[in-house]
């Protein structure tokens, strides 16, 4: 194998590629839970060793760098074709690696339109027990039911506006309805309630090999301030952390409400990490 040249991941190849992942996952959760779930579009690059030293993986109009501790990136050779016959929306992962990417997809004439910065935060042991007791004493910690789902939608959908979108983009109702039937049917998911209203909710959103990614943290503005995100954010590490997963985040750099919240549960911060959109 060479060196300096990008290869396509073939069905030989993939134990190679699973091993980097892993070696990597407390960095790369997102990357690796589409790798497990779709391999279609997977590039390696070979170390002088012939081990893989970085990884390309697209999905879902994404690319996902993973590019280890490799600081020699050579630009693809199919990026250029790639880039003109399938659609790139976004460009994820640790900043350094999505710098990168982004350098050599300028080359080709592709400049990201929005770059978000975010922390990259994980938890391996027990959430801080203060944490539990957070919020209100009044406060339900629960899982969703069917006749959980007309307001959930709006609780869903007021996240998507002011944590999801891009700032030019439009919002789409029937999309956003899509995603959270798709995470009420496939992730998993805890609901804050108070005095019979759902006051906020939260979501794996992805699982690798080893780590659960949570997502979709969000409490209505009125009820912020209270304690009820950090709470619940205890309460569901310590579920997911019980079946012997660890928990990766990534929380916007500018939200430092969120990222206190974050931090009071347990939380520490692993390194940047960026989505730049296209």
């Amino acid at each position: 194998m060479s060196a300096s040249k990008w290869r396509k991941v073939s069905g030989e190849g993939y134990p190679a590629a699973e091993s980097y992942l892993r070696h990597f996952e407390r960095f790369c959760v997102s990357a690796s839970a589409r790798f497990i779930k779709k391999r279609d579009h997977v590039w390696y690059l070979a170390g002088p060793g012939g081990d893989v030293s970085s990884l390309l993986i697209h999905s879902r109009y994404s690319l996902y760098p993973v590019f280890g501790d490799n600081t020699l990136i050579p630009c693809p050779s199919f990026l250029k074709r790639f880039l003109i016959k399938v659609p790139v929306h976004s460009v994820q992962g640790i900043g350094r690696d999505v710098e990168r990417l982004e350098a050599l997809m300028e080359d080709q004439g592709y400049f990201a339109s929005e770059r978000i910065h975010y922390n990259l935060m994980s938890l391996d042991t027990a959430p801080a027990r203060q944490a539990l007791g957070a919020g209100p004493p009044s406060l339900v910690l629960r899982p969703p039911n069917p006749a959980d789902k007309e307001e959930l939608f709006a609780l869903h959908s007021a996240y998507e506006k002011e944590e999801v979108l891009p700032p030019d983009a439009s919002f789409n109702p029937a999309s956003s309805l899509h995603n959270l039937e798709r995470i009420l049917g496939s992730e998993r998911m805890l609901l804050a309630e108070l005095e019979g209203k759902i006051v906020g909710k939260l979501n794996t959103n992805a699982v690798s090999f080893t780590r659960f990614q949570i997502g979709g943290v969000y409490v209505r503005p009125e009820y912020r301030g209270l304690g009820i995100a950090t709470r619940m954010i205890a309460a569901f590490s310590s579920e997911l952390l019980a079946s012997g997963f660890g928990i990766t985040l990534f929380s916007k750099s500018h939200n430092k409400a969120a990222k206190k919240a974050y931090l009071k549960a347990g939380f520490s911060v692993l390194t940047d990490y960026r989505i730049s959109y296209f």
